[in-house]
């Protein structure tokens, strides 16, 4: 432990803040946000102050200040949102206009017009902005776009997605906001879904689809409230029709109104065969295909994507990005695309109508087969002091 605290005092490493030290911090980022390498943990900040400060006590060299303490602080080069959704455009936009890079856990916002504010604001102020998802740059994904683009299955034609869960009052022991406007099975997972298909199949332009709400009311069954009955406000069950650019059409189902499931995460079908990609919500697991003159499954090697990464490897992508000046892999323009893709489907939804997708941006490079980069910190505070 004291190597660690000493190699995390090196001047030259990136000085992280975090805001929001709930479930999404102790679950998916704690344990391996400060063990990557050239990022210190400066800062932390939350609402509840004394959850801030036990957040703080778990990180070494790092310190609990309120929200404008850590964005005034010199002492951060780069703001990770792991708030809820409903608070990302608030900090993300903060952040930005205070001269921080920002890494947000997803959606960018709630709404297309908010997250476009965030990005106008971080062009103008000359600073990068991430988004979750980034277990789309770990082998499984990866590993199956490789695949595609070297022609194995052909030309793609179409791809089926599924993710059929019971509900997060089940385990989550303050779940409201899952069944609030600005929460629902679309915007919580479908980030990894629809990311997952952009990287496979490129950019969606239409989308159609019908929801459904078959539960009025919910029953939280964890934690201090147990047992407590919340109202659902929004559909929880829904099923869409995309359309890709390159003319692939892609099912989605997305449901917290299913006890259990055998459907696959993801399959992608081509001319010459089909693959079967493992959970988008995970960073690894075995690629397989089965061709017209097989018939059976075949698991390909793994052959591309960040190895061994998980939460925080999108962040690192930044930051090494912004060190050699290029493009990072889970930017703005993408979550954006994704957001506008998830606001359509609900738009359609609700009208019963087909939705055009405004957004068309680029897919970033293949993830070639090698470890979650380091970062030098460099680029970041010379920002930094511009700002």
């Amino acid at each position: 432990m004291n190597e660690r605290v000493d190699r995390n005092t090196l001047a030259g490493d990136v000085r992280l803040g975090i805001v929001g030290c709930g479930n999404v911090l102790d679950l998916f980022y704690l344990a391996s946000v400060p063990q990557i390498r050239g990022l210190r943990v400066a800062a932390v900040a939350d609402a509840d102050r004394d959850r801030a400060q036990r957040a703080s006590d778990q990180i070494p060299g790092s310190t609990a200040l309120e929200l404008d303490e850590l964005l005034e602080s010199p002492e951060v080069d780069v703001v990770l949102n792991l708030t809820t959704p409903a608070s990302h455009h608030e900090v993300s936009l903060a952040a930005v206009r205070a001269g921080k890079h920002v890494y947000s856990e997803k959606p960018l916002a709630t709404s297309i017009d908010l997250a476009q504010e965030i990005l106008g604001a971080a062009d103008a102020a000359k600073v990068r902005v991430g988004c979750a998802p980034d277990t789309v740059l770990g082998t499984g994904v990866q590993t199956a776009r490789r695949f595609i683009e070297d022609g194995l299955l052909g030309t793609p034609t179409a791809a089926s997605a599924s993710l059929l869960l019971p509900g997060h009052e089940l385990w989550h022991p303050n779940p409201d906001f899952y069944y609030l406007p600005g929460g629902g099975p679309v915007l919580d997972m479908g980030p990894y879904y629809l990311t997952a298909l952009f990287h496979l199949l490129g950019p969606i332009t239409e989308v159609q689809a019908m929801s459904s709400r078959p539960q009025l009311t919910r029953t939280i069954r964890s934690g201090p409230r147990a047992g407590q009955v919340i109202p659902v406000q929004i559909d929880t069950h829904v099923s869409s029709l995309l359309r890709h650019s390159n003319g692939a059409l892609s099912t989605l189902t997305i449901s917290f109104d299913a006890p259990n499931t055998r459907t696959p995460f993801i399959e992608v079908h081509g001319t010459a065969g089909s693959l079967s990609i493992p959970d988008p919500d995970q960073f690894h697991g075995p690629v397989e295909i089965s061709t017209e003159r097989q018939g059976s499954w075949t698991e390909l090697p793994v052959s591309a994507g960040y190895l061994q990464s998980r939460r925080g490897a999108g962040l690192a992508d930044m930051l090494y990005a912004i060190d050699n000046e290029q493009p990072h892999r889970a930017n703005g323009d993408i979550a954006y695309h994704v957001l506008e893709v998830m606001t359509a489907i609900s738009r359609s939804a609700d009208t019963g109508r087909l939705v055009t997708i405004n957004t068309c941006p680029r897919r970033p490079p293949l993830v070639p087969l090698v470890p979650v980069p380091a970062v030098s910190g460099r680029r970041a505070q010379e920002v930094q002091r511009e700002n």
